[in-house]
């Protein structure tokens, strides 16, 4: 099993994150995309954390099944409204398997790059794949990689820089791997926490799906469908099995 990164100590403060991510007309952008897709069938989450899309999602009707590696996370999902009516299988997302098929599979807010190698990220379009019934769709919401932003030389760029927050990206161009670094101050001094992830671009995702039997049917900048442009930060893709 991989290691999780998300126990105890941050699911407890997950939910009062705050972000682009987790404003109410983000959500209900999302929910509205997600639904949509799903229309009449089921949808599986992979990395279904605290429910943040799967509740809302579960509350306009559509049957929701979620997979995640983080106990702590489901444990939160579980004490909210609803939460202990969505079937949640514990485990690696990118091999775990859950019975029947579904309409809609989806990996939301840079969740693919938790998986930190390419075969990793091959295995869970794989497994997306295979969860799905024919013609059903495949999600992916992920950030482009910020490598504009990476002077010659240089292998740290901060996104976030607040009072109480400070979050800074470690670049390994060489092997594609990112290193989020969160500091916050706590206790006279400051705690950090670091998480590794491995970003990938467009169309190295179309080659994944393609392996996976699945062709890309839709890509955006946003949940809206806003077009996608070399100026845009992230992209809302998706591949439909054939």
């Amino acid at each position: 099993m991989p290691e999780d990164y998300f126990g105890e100590e941050v699911a407890a403060r997950y939910d009062g994150s705050v972000g682009e991510h987790f404003e109410p007309e983000v959500i209900e952008a999302t929910v509205d995309f997600l639904a949509e897709l799903a229309g009449e069938g089921a949808a599986l989450e992979l990395g279904i954390g605290t429910g943040r899309i799967a509740l809302p999602l579960s509350q306009r009707g559509v049957r929701v099944h979620g997979i995640d590696l983080s106990d702590a996370m489901v444990a939160r999902l579980r004490e909210k409204p609803g939460g202990d009516e969505i079937e949640v299988a514990i485990g690696d997302f990118a091999t775990t398997r859950v019975e029947g098929e579904f309409r809609l599979a989806y990996l939301v807010f840079n969740t693919i790059n938790n998986l930190t190698t390419q075969d990793e990220q091959v295995a869970c379009f794989e497994n997306a794949g295979a969860h799905l019934e024919p013609g059903g769709c495949f999600v992916v919401e992920v950030g482009v990689p910020k490598l504009r932003r990476l002077p010659p030389g240089q292998s740290f760029v901060p996104f976030d820089v607040r009072e109480d927050y400070v979050g800074i990206d470690e670049y390994d161009v060489l092997n594609q791997g990112l290193i989020s670094h969160h500091l916050w101050p706590e206790d006279g001094g400051w705690q950090r926490r670091s998480i590794p992830f491995r970003y990938v671009w467009p169309a190295e995702l179309d080659l994944m799906a393609r392996i996976a039997g699945l062709r890309l049917r839709e890509r955006s900048a946003g949940w809206k469908r806003e077009p996608f442009t070399a100026e845009s930060r992230r992209h809302v893709s998706v591949w439909e099995k054939a």
